[in-house]
C-alpha cells in the first residue's frame, strides 16, 4: 500500500489503527521517508504507541470506542491522505503475501486448514486472494479451509456467520485482553463471510480465560505471542472437539504479534 502511494507522489498519509496496523504503517513509512501520522484509541498498550513514535510518527490518542478512532480518520482524511489498511484495496495486496508464503512453507502445497486471529480481516482476505489465484492458476486442487478465530467480548464477524446472516449481526460487545481483534464493525465483513463460506470454513469464538491460558501455554513452548493472536492457538482445540477438522490434517495457526508488545499483560497473569 504505501509502496503503491509512494509511488503515486503521496508523501504524507494519516492511519487509524488500535497499534498493529499503525507501527507497520510507521515503519514502511520511515523507511520509505514518508510522513505518517497514527490516530490509536486511549486505551493502546503502551509499548505499540512507542512503536509507532520510535518510527518517528506523530501519534494522536483517542478517547472511546476503536470505532471513534476510525471517525476521527475519516473527519482528518480532507488534510492528508487517509491510507488505511482497513480501506485500501492495495493492502490486501500486501497481505496476500502470507498466503504464498504458507504455501512455499507447506512444500508448495496448500495446509487442509488455516485459522486466523480475525477483526478487520485483512490476513483472512489476503489468503483468500493467494489461495484462489494459487488455485485458478493450477498450482493447488482445492481451497484450504479458512476460520477465523475471535474474541468472545468482540466476535461479529462469529455472531454474523453462525446465524447464517449475509451481513453484520449485532452482537454484544465487551472489553478483551485481545485488543488488536475488537473491531465492533469490520468494513469487510461481507467479503470475510464470502471467504470463510467459498473455502468450507468457519469461525470460532474465544473466551478471554481460554485467551490467557493460550498465551502463557504458547509462552511456555516458547512461542511468545500477544493475546490478539494467541487466541487463535486455543481455537485449535476447539475446531477439533467440534470435529470441524481432523487432528490428522495440516493446520496452520497464524499467530501475529509478539508478546513484547503486551508486557503489562503477561506481568498481569503470570503467577507470582
Amino acid at each position: 500500500m504505501l509502496s503503491l502511494l509512494r509511488q503515486q507522489g503521496v508523501q504524507s498519509v494519516l492511519e487509524d489503527s488500535s497499534g498493529n496496523g499503525g507501527s507497520s504503517v510507521a515503519g514502511y513509512g520511515a523507511a520509505g521517508g514518508m510522513q505518517v501520522k497514527v490516530l490509536v484509541p486511549t486505551a493502546t498498550s503502551p509499548a505499540k504507541i512507542v512503536q509507532v513514535r520510535a518510527y518517528g510518527a506523530e501519534v494522536e490518542l483517542i478517547p472511546g470506542p476503536r470505532e471513534a478512532t476510525e471517525a476521527a480518520a475519516i473527519e482528518q482524511s480532507s488534510n492528508v491522505f487517509y491510507a488505511s489498511h482497513n480501506w485500501h484495496p492495495f493492502f490486501l495486496q500486501g497481505t496476500k503475501t502470507l498466503g504464498y508464503e504458507l504455501w512455499e512453507d507447506c512444500g508448495y502445497q496448500a495446509p487442509d486448514n488455516i485459522i486466523i486471529p480475525t477483526s478487520a480481516g485483512s490476513n483472512l482476505l489476503g489468503c483468500n486472494i493467494a489461495f484462489t489465484e494459487l488455485k485458478s492458476s493450477g498450482e493447488i486442487d482445492k481451497l484450504p479451509k479458512l476460520f477465523a478465530s475471535q474474541p468472545a467480548n468482540c466476535a461479529p464477524l462469529h455472531a454474523s456467520f453462525q446465524a447464517g446472516a449475509d451481513d453484520l449481526v449485532e452482537t454484544d460487545i465487551l472489553p478483551t485482553v485481545a485488543e488488536g481483534t475488537a473491531i465492533k464493525r469490520p468494513i469487510r465483513l461481507v467479503e470475510m463471510l464470502n471467504a470463510l463460506r467459498e473455502s468450507g470454513g468457519g469461525t470460532v469464538a474465544v473466551d478471554e480465560a481460554e485467551i490467557i491460558e493460550a498465551s502463557l501455554r504458547l509462552a511456555r513452548q516458547g512461542l511468545y505471542t500477544e493475546p490478539t493472536s494467541a487466541h487463535a492457538a486455543a481455537a485449535v482445540g476447539k475446531l477439533i472437539e467440534s470435529g470441524a477438522i481432523s487432528s490428522s490434517e495440516r493446520t496452520v495457526v497464524v499467530l501475529t504479534g509478539t508478546g513484547l508488545k503486551t508486557t503489562q499483560f503477561y506481568e498481569n497473569n503470570l503467577d507470582g
